[in-house]
């Protein structure tokens, strides 16, 4: 069925109008909303609103009636007024990206975004949310000489750096006449990490030297060398209970550990090369990324190689991001890390 045309010019001009544009919407850094960057229309209210005034003039150029004219023209000006407000209510303001944290694919990615009004004229009522979506989650206000501050989600599926997506800044205050919004994208960027192999489906940790059945390495097993405070992943047919009884743990005693010094130790080496090669490759990152959380949680030092990246043993949380970082990012060109 072919529309009039008049009906395509219209749906043409309106899809014109209505696209992101270029401009403020992708500079780095902390963005201003000049005059260029805002776009104001009417609102199915507002169009409503102008057919009433329509026929308020049309009646009262028929009747002639001075009422009729004075009201037609007070509430165009109400109209006008609210055109004015609408727009100063979006523009001018700062808009400031925020923090990101790393997430695990399938997790939502959370930005932070900032908005900085700097102006003595108080805001009320921005909408704000991602460009796609249908109407803003998030209506904010931002005082006059004051800020609002915002975190929107998005869901992940793929591990790599995931680009904030455009931001739509939106608002029809006080009337709901107009409609004023404008577009963003914050430089921002979150780092995905592969999804962790589910716990029941990974293999134990790929434990090298001698086998025990709590997989916990140590540093040797021959010597007594005297007790230790007890660690998270200590096995408890290592506790020195002769020591905890004299302990009274109502008053502040502690658990502790025997330890030893000689012997071999285990050793583990989270080494992604000497995986099976006929595994897919995101399987492998998923259980490398299961094999480095397990490890983190039970405290135990872990080597780590993957490609040519190859870490001595260590535990803590600069050594698990620098771990997931190498996973999330293997494969990808240089210029995407």
């Amino acid at each position: 069925m072919n529309l009039p045309k008049t009906n395509r010019t219209t749906r043409t001009a309106w899809h014109w109008l209505s696209r992101p544009r270029e401009g403020a919407a992708d500079k780095r850094g902390e963005v201003f909303l000049h005059r260029r960057q805002v776009f104001i229309l009417p609102t199915k209210a507002g169009l409503g609103f102008a057919v009433l005034l329509l026929v308020l003039l049309v009646g009262a150029t028929n009747y002639n009636l001075a009422l009729g004219f004075a009201l037609t023209f007070l509430l165009t000006s109400c109209a006008l007024v609210d055109m004015v407000l609408t727009y100063r209510n979006l523009g001018q303001l700062h808009l400031r990206p925020g923090r990101v944290a790393s997430v695990f694919a399938g997790e939502a990615a959370r930005f932070e975004l900032h908005l900085n009004n700097r102006t003595r004229l108080d805001r009320y009522a921005i909408g704000v949310d991602f460009a796609d979506a249908n109407w803003p989650h998030y209506v904010v206000d931002a005082p006059a000489g004051g800020s609002a501050a915002l975190v929107l989600s998005c869901a992940t599926e793929q591990r790599g750096y995931l680009p904030a997506p455009r931001v739509r800044l939106v608002t029809r205050f006080p009337l709901g006449l107009f409609r004023a919004w404008s577009y963003w994208r914050p430089d921002l960027r979150v780092l995905v990490y592969p999804f962790p192999e589910p716990e029941p489906e990974a293999p134990p940790l790929p434990m090298a030297g001698s086998a025990r059945l709590d997989g916990r390495g140590v540093a040797g097993s021959d010597d007594f060398a005297g007790i230790r405070s007890y660690q998270a992943g200590d096995s408890m047919r290592s506790l020195a209970w002769r020591q905890i009884a004299r302990l009274d743990l109502a008053y502040g005693g502690q658990l502790v550990t025997k330890h030893f010094e000689g012997g071999g130790g285990d050793q583990l080496v989270l080494d992604f090369n000497a995986m099976p090669l006929m595994m897919n490759l995101e399987l492998r990152l998923s259980r490398m990324t299961r094999w480095v959380l397990d490890a983190e949680q039970r405290g135990l030092p872990y080597a780590f190689r993957i490609g040519a990246h190859e870490l001595a043993p260590a535990v803590g949380a600069a050594h698990q991001a620098a771990c997931l970082r190498a996973l999330a990012l293997h494969g990808f060109a240089p210029e995407a890390r």
